[in-house]
């Protein structure tokens, strides 16, 4: 073997197939900002698609939605719509719902406290967030338990480290913290460790504006300023079938008057709370989402919304959800299309139904996944961390889903093809049933030619087995725990943060937040 063949010295490697076990440092420009290259599956005929649409316009003329805030029934009639106050039913006629739903954008900049964390949502955009609003935590030391606000801080240190995750989510629920309490603490926590774009409940008026004060605070803004542009985003949620709740109009109608970004997403389970069947499953959710992101054209006209598929199916024989499922996938293809049809970016999620961090949760997250990017999503909820049909957030399937994110987020970067990287030259320099690891070629390249994993081991069995013979659900734990040990937080002004800290001691001692949960 002549010198130029030879392979590179150990001393430049971390191994044959070993993970990377630090968080990087400092942001990776190829994570911050996605594209979605590819064009979008679409699962059913553009006049398949016209045929759910229409659909969903004569459930909303002929059956309604029932509209459990007064409020939100008071816009709708002022606007046109038929209001019932007897049995609360709102009926929309068909032309209302178009012309409306035709002020929301078509894309628009999500901004965290930084400019490299704005992002674009719409268009071939892609961002990812984190779990949000599971009950539980697990860990494999002290397994599953009620969230806390030490886990919830924990968990968002690790959207913080990863660039891969663009916005911020209600990660764990701080159970040891009162309820009526616990929008401050967790709305703080969003400020002082992270600068991404922050998650707010929509939980009550009272709570949802003190969020949104400590929001701009830490900010540096004057309100206007901050309502003019969305810092932030809510998830609401109809009632599936055909309910809007008081709390969530109360979202709706809070977050366009304050210029924020509002994602729409019908919780519609096949077979339980929608038709058992594809088409008419998406036929409700599809005229849920329209209702809701009525509502907030109608109170603000512009004002920023995402349309949020989240139908799948339900297990026929316990009735439990199911995740990641082929109707799962076929479904997000489905939203996608509908989403575009009114020409407004999408959202779905990476759900899995598994009680642990195993194969079961890594491939029904991996299907998931795919029915997300592969039907032209602009933001994947629930990114990093779901576990149990989102009733746990885990810590090592935190890190596991991080790994999956960057692989989606390498496979997303363009294919540099030059004459260069033809490699015609190398081909030409080795002889035949030679190896190319010692050529100039691989040599200029051979640190950054593919992506680094973070979790997993490429070793063979005798090195992976004399190294401890860690899963990689172990691996993960130890990931984790190095970034947390590691972790620095952004900075935020002084002033900021003591302005946070009186604000929150005042609303917690006057304690009448509207919240529920």
């Amino acid at each position: 073997m002549s010198p130029s063949q030879s392979r590179p010295g150990k001393s430049r490697r971390r191994g044959r197939g070993s993970p990377r076990q630090s968080a990087r440092t400092g942001p990776d420009p190829t994570r911050l900002r996605l594209k979605n290259p590819y064009p979008p599956i679409e699962e059913f005929s553009a006049d398949q698609i016209e045929t759910i649409h229409q659909t969903s316009l004569t459930i909303l003329r002929d059956k309604g939605i029932k509209v459990l805030n007064h409020e939100a029934r008071a816009l709708y009639r002022e606007a046109g719509a038929e209001v019932d106050d007897n049995d609360l039913v709102v009926r929309f006629d068909p032309d209302l719902i178009i012309n409306q739903v035709e002020h929301a954008p078509e894309r628009f900049t999500l901004r965290g406290r930084g400019e490299q964390r704005w992002f674009e949502v719409g268009g071939d955009s892609l961002a990812f967030a984190t779990v949000g609003g599971p009950p539980h935590y697990s860990d494999i030391e002290g397994g599953r338990r009620a969230g806390t606000q030490a886990t919830f801080d924990d968990l968002l240190r690790l959207a913080q480290v990863y660039d891969v995750i663009h916005l911020t989510a209600p990660l764990v629920e701080p159970q040891d913290l009162p309820i009526h309490l616990r929008h401050l603490h967790m709305t703080r926590s969003v400020v002082e460790i992270t600068d991404k774009p922050a998650f707010i409940y929509s939980r009550g008026k009272s709570a949802v504006a003190d969020a949104l004060e400590i929001l701009r605070m830490g900010h540096a803004m004057d309100r206007d300023t901050f309502e003019a542009s969305p810092h932030c985003y809510t998830v609401v949620n109809a009632n599936s079938p055909l309910q809007l709740d008081e709390l969530m109009c109360d979202g709706i109608i809070d977050f366009a008057r304050a210029g924020q970004v509002m994602i729409l997403t019908p919780f519609t389970l096949a077979g339980a709370m929608a038709p058992v069947t594809l088409p008419g499953a998406l036929a409700q959710q599809n005229a849920e989402a329209l209702a809701g992101i009525t509502l907030s054209q109608i109170v603000r006209p512009g004002a920023p919304v995402v349309y949020g598929g989240f139908t799948s199916n339900v297990d026929m024989k316990s009735g439990a959800p199911a995740f990641g499922t082929p109707e799962y996938v076929k479904a997000a293809f489905a939203s996608g299309q509908l989403a575009r049809r009114y020409c407004l970016p999408y959202r779905s999620s990476n759900v899995n139904a598994s009680n642990a961090p195993d194969a079961q949760s890594a491939y029904e997250s991996q299907m998931s996944c795919w029915g997300a990017i592969m039907g032209g999503c602009d933001i994947l909820l629930h990114g990093a961390g779901w576990l149990e049909g989102g009733l746990t957030a885990s810590l090592e399937k935190f890190i596991i889903d991080v790994e999956m994110l960057q692989m989606f987020a390498a496979l997303m970067q363009p294919v540099e093809f030059n004459e260069d990287t033809l490699g015609l030259s190398a081909i030409n320099e080795i002889e035949p049933g030679g190896h190319f690891f010692g050529t100039q070629h691989t040599l200029a390249r051979y640190e950054t030619a593919f992506y680094t994993p973070l979790v997993s081991d490429w070793s063979n069995f005798e090195t992976w087995q004399e190294t401890g013979g860690m899963d990689a659900t172990v691996r993960a734990n130890r990931i984790a725990r190095k970034a947390l040990a590691e972790f620095e937080p952004p900075q935020l002004a002084e002033e900021c943060r003591e302005a946070i800290d009186d604000f929150v001691i005042r609303r917690t001692e006057q304690g009448d937040a509207d919240l529920q949960s």
